[in-house]
């Protein structure tokens, strides 16, 4: 199986944040490089002072971190989503993809995507591909095509996601926009591809809002909806940040990013959630577990579901 690489440079004092978030895009494995402390560590292990000259001359106000990505994960949406997230966190960062020419995978990755249930309801279904009539028949398919924003339904933030929203949905089931036409539906912040969004609009949502600071999520987002035949006003995609952007007030509230941006929302969110509406947060590693939970308990909210899947935890929450 041939591997593309990924490597990220960044500032040496920001390595620890970018590492945590790269951990969400690198399920061959990483490994980081940091010569901040060289000399030090050195002297620590191998009790010497004699270190390789091409070592001492490596930049310490720089760090960089290698990932490895299967062919089932095009690089192109890897590093989409890592800029973004290291971008909202105010970090710099380049990118470098080795191994493979991007346009090869463009098309290849392709070939890894199939058909995914997710949930007791829902089926993700590659938009290239005639679906399978007698593929998962009581399913209801969500076609679509990723390219390069977050949110395929193959990484296991996105799945535990999903699960928590149809879960979240079902609490709803006598809403109409006719008796809260301002609550009656779904926010997705940190859209992505709109995987979130428009599942929600298939599984009975009467509207969705996506909100997300790359542009190019925004697009993509749009495209997914119209695949499934939504668009505004039923589904409205928006770009730029929540506080900047969204009004009113919804059932549920999604939101598949990270555990800093997490924390940062749990103060905020709370006046974009209608009454007894429920907020699900995922993306979130299971060491900064207790952060989150702090964080949420410090802005009133309690936690009423828990959901874990290979080291990542996704949390439904009451305002």
């Amino acid at each position: 199986m041939q591997y593309t690489e990924l490597i990220l440079t960044v500032p040496a004092s920001a390595l620890d944040a970018a590492a945590e978030i790269a951990l969400m895009a690198a399920p061959g494995g990483m490994y980081i490089e940091d010569y901040r402390n060289l000399v030090e560590d050195t002297q620590k292990i191998a009790h010497s002072d004699l270190i390789d000259a091409a070592l001492l001359a490596q930049d310490r106000t720089t760090g960089r971190i290698h990932l490895y990505l299967p062919p089932q994960d095009p690089p192109a949406e890897a590093a989409a989503f890592l800029a973004e997230r290291l971008a909202a966190l105010g970090v710099r960062c380049g990118v470098e993809t080795l191994v493979c020419r991007s346009e090869d995978w463009e098309h290849n990755w392709k070939a890894y995507f199939h058909p995914l249930p997710v949930g007791k309801r829902l089926l993700i279904q590659p938009a290239w591909e005639a679906p399978d009539p007698a593929a998962s028949p009581d399913r209801v398919k969500l076609l679509l095509e990723p390219g390069a924003a977050f949110g395929s339904g193959s990484h296991a933030t996105t799945r535990l996601c999903l699960e928590a929203l149809e879960e979240a949905l079902e609490q709803f089931p006598t809403r109409s926009a006719a008796v809260a036409p301002q609550a009656a539906g779904v926010l997705d912040i940190g859209c992505g591809s709109g995987i979130l969004a428009v599942a929600a609009l298939l599984l009975g949502a009467v509207r969705a809002v996506g909100v997300d600071i790359d542009p190019l999520a925004v697009a993509s987002a749009r495209e997914n909806g119209e695949r499934n035949g939504f668009r505004w006003p039923v589904l409205h995609i928006l770009e730029g940040s929540l506080a900047a952007q969204v009004d009113g007030q919804f059932d549920v509230i999604v939101s598949n990013i990270v555990a800093d941006a997490i924390i940062a929302l749990a103060p905020e969110a709370g006046r974009c959630l209608a009454p007894g509406g429920v907020w699900v947060s995922s993306g979130i590693v299971d060491v900064r577990e207790a952060d989150v939970l702090e964080a949420l308990q410090k802005s009133g909210w309690q936690v009423v579901g828990r959901r874990e899947e290979g080291g990542w935890v996704c949390l439904t929450a009451q305002g």
